[in-house]
Parts: structure tokens; sequence; C-alpha cells
């Protein structure tokens, strides 16, 4: 079973890495490792097991925060209809998103970040992701909301990158324009000859 000893916290190297492709179809061991991260989730989202493992409660999880090199993530989260959904991939992607962004209000936070990072972290509001479940099936999903916001999130750890790396430095509160209105803000300021 997976716990917090597993996870390896900010300034470890495999944070920044950007992670190898998993080869299709997965191997036993690949397929044991994504199961054990489903499980993680499941174990830290039950109030009881959490506390007698002392888990924080995750949404989902990437293998470099299990110092794993490799291109696989779980989400585990409910809907905007409060519908359980759960995604174990092996290469997830986005293969399209919305110019419309978003970002949690109360920020975000970090299985391998032990402290509070406030500030807006934008996400895509919408998008579309592709990758291959358990059994080597190519799986493709639209997401929006929070979902899309985890799976983005989830997607940064494959490519070396923290939430925070995304927030403003000089500004951390400040709202990003999407990128339709920086398009119609230049063409305002700047005359056309």
């Amino acid at each position: 079973m997976l716990t917090m000893k597993d996870v390896v916290r900010e300034g470890h190297s495999s944070l920044r890495k950007i992670a190898n492709e998993v080869e299709i179809p997965p191997s036993e061991e690949d397929k044991q490792l994504l199961n054990k991260m489903m499980e993680f989730l499941v174990h830290s989202q039950d109030p009881e097991i959490a506390e007698k493992y002392d888990l924080r409660p995750g949404v989902g999880l990437a293998a470099p925060q299990l110092n794993v090199n490799k291109r696989m993530i779980v989400v585990r989260t409910t809907d905007q209809n409060e519908e359980l959904l759960e995604y174990a991939l092996f290469n997830p992607k986005i293969i399209s998103h919305s110019i419309e962004t978003t970002h949690l209000e109360s920020g975000e936070g970090c299985l391998s970040v032990d402290r509070e990072v406030p500030g807006i972290v934008p996400r895509y509001a919408r998008v579309k992701i592709e990758g291959y479940d358990l059994n080597g099936e190519k799986v493709v999903k639209r997401l929006r909301g929070f979902l899309a916001i985890v799976f983005q999130h989830e997607l940064d750890h494959l490519n070396g990158i923290m939430f925070y790396d995304r927030i403003e430095g000089d500004d951390p509160y400040k709202v990003p324009l999407p990128p339709n209105e920086i398009i119609k803000r230049n063409e305002q300021d700047s005359p056309l000859s």
C-alpha cells in the first residue's frame, strides 16, 4: 500500500523531469503501479483509512510524484452532478482545449507540496484528453470545470511543472486575461495603419 512516505516532495529532482512514455500495451508492472496509485486516492479519500495511515486527501496523482519517471496519472473525483469519476491513464495528453480559462478560487494544492501557496493558477476551462487505460485501449474524454483543472495539474507533473510555476510572480492574485481579450486590447491600443 502506498502512503505519504512514498510521495516525493518539492525540491526532489523527479518533479522537474519530463516523464517518459509508457510502452503500450502496458507491462504487468506498470498496470500494478497504476492500480496502486488509484488505491492511494481511494484510501486518501476515506476519512478512517486516511487518519489511520496519516494520508492527505488527494484527487489526483502522477507517477513522478512517486519517483517514477513515467507518463502515468490517476484522477478520482466527482463531476458537477456528484457522480464519482475515476481515470487511470498511461500517456495522457491534451489534444484540444478551450480559449476560455478558469481557476480555483481557493487556489491549488499538491500532495508533493507541504505548504500553502496562495495565488491564481490559470487553467483551460475545457480540455479534450487522450490516453490509454489499463488494458491498453485508447480513451478520449472531454472534460470541463474542476475535472479539467485536476487533469491539467497532473499532466503538468508529467512535464516537470509545479502548479505554482503558473502563478503570476509579481501579483499572485492577478486573474489572467483570456487570450482573445488580450488580442482585443492590443487592437484597441494600436491604431491600424
